[in-house]
């Protein structure tokens, strides 16, 4: 398909066919893929074997592989365009969902499940940078708005209906059909999107990766990346793989049950998406900062973890649908960073940031199955609530570090 000027224009109704719903359905993958496991993990533990720190593991490779790729992803995006990025990577994607399907132990089904992480890495990175392309800069924010919201629409995705799939076909043939799908999205990438020209001077190779160090030996970053990386990190930990444990070990739920639940959950981190951002745009009328909102939003994040810590079951729902809905409140800081640094770095911040978010979404889908298979398993396959406990607290105590200092930092500046 031949490059169109980068001044080039179309159609309202061309541009959401051809730009935004390819790039949402990457971006709903993503999410599917990132879920998904929450729900198959105890079909993985009886179909396989897995114990509690072969499933982190095995979950968690997802993140380590997604995170390794974002700054080349940064670049490479600057340098080549969203489009055949995005599509490109989304041929690992398929692989690694075939050799999730055919997987037979531990070591295949974790180099499938990073190959996915791998695959989807740049899904939301490109399809934020295509909308500053095609959309007028006034309709970001609710075209941004709604992107996000996409890969919440996977999530839901990846609760109830997939429960009631996977009872139905068994978890391999749904790995099949993600597979394909997975394809077939690249080939619309390739086919349908339209790729634009860019004129004018370029960085070279090593000015694009110098530009990094800067970002990193940053004052601003390293003020709001640890909070951002502990707050999203155990959201995407816990949403990814161990809330539907716990729904079933420690709530004594039935599967569809869990899965019910883990789709108010769901539901709740969509409105989230969306409901924060509105938020901060009214609180910023009154003078009320981004990331003063984005501090208290994760207090309460980190209360409504203290308390499925405790294991509070008889506010099982609500803790949920408030787990859901702040979890979220991370995405705030993507537009507070990017105004930091020149719009010339803004993939490179959010790749910078995402790097930290997701080497802090390995480390706690990891650690805290190491964590839970420290208690031994009963009759039915199920951990003591004591296990969560110690698992979920650990993650509440380390959040609560990082959401001190961005406080306390917050004070020495404006000292």
């Amino acid at each position: 398909m031949p490059a169109l000027p980068a001044s080039a224009r179309l159609p309202l109704g061309s541009v959401i066919a051809r730009v935004f719903l390819p790039f949402a359905l990457g971006y709903f993958l993503s999410y599917l893929y990132r879920s998904v496991n929450a729900v198959i993990s105890p079909y993985l533990r009886t179909d396989v074997g897995l114990e509690a720190a072969d499933l982190g593991l095995l979950t968690s490779a997802y993140f380590l592989a997604f995170a390794l790729a974002q700054l080349p992803i940064g670049v490479a995006l600057d340098r080549m365009g969203p489009r055949l990025v995005e599509a490109f990577l989304l041929l690992f994607a398929t692989a690694g969902a075939v050799l999730f399907a055919v997987g037979q132990d531990t070591a295949t089904l974790v180099a499938g499940r990073a190959l996915i992480g791998l695959g989807v890495a740049a899904c939301l990175m490109s399809a934020l940078k295509s909308m500053t392309q095609w959309f007028p800069l006034e309709k970001l924010p609710l075209v941004n708005g709604i992107v996000v919201a996409s890969g919440g629409l996977g999530a839901l995705a990846a609760t109830a209906p997939t429960e009631l799939i996977v009872d139905a076909v068994g978890w391999r043939p749904v790995f099949w059909g993600l597979a394909a799908v997975t394809l077939a999205c690249a080939v619309i990438l390739v086919v349908v999107v339209p790729e634009k020209r860019r004129e004018g001077a370029h960085e070279s190779l090593i000015d694009s990766l110098r530009t990094l160090g800067a970002i990193f030996r940053s004052r601003a970053f390293w003020r709001i990346a640890p909070a951002v990386a502990m707050n999203q990190g155990g959201f995407m930990a816990i949403q990814g793989l161990w809330a539907g444990p716990w729904l079933r070990d420690v709530a004594g739920l039935s599967k569809p049950e869990a899965a019910s639940v883990l789709l108010l959950t769901a539901a709740a981190m969509v409105g989230g998406q969306l409901g924060l951002g509105i938020v901060a745009e009214r609180a910023g009328r009154v003078g009320v900062k981004p990331l003063t909102v984005f501090a208290v939003g994760m207090g309460l994040f980190i209360t409504a973890e203290a308390l499925l810590a405790l294991g509070v079951v008889s506010l099982t729902v609500p803790l949920w649908i408030a787990f859901g809905f702040f979890g979220t409140v991370g995405i705030l800081c993507y537009a507070v960073l990017s105004r930091q640094f020149s719009a010339a770095l803004a993939g490179r911040t959010n790749t910078s940031l995402n790097l930290t978010m997701f080497a802090a979404a390995f480390a706690f889908q990891w650690g805290m199955g190491a964590i839970i298979g420290q208690w031994p398993q009963d009759a039915a396959g199920a951990y003591p609530p004591a296990a969560y406990s110690a698992a979920i607290g650990t993650v509440v105590v380390l959040q609560t570090l990082a959401w001190g200092w961005l406080i306390v930092s917050g004070w020495r500046e404006r000292a």
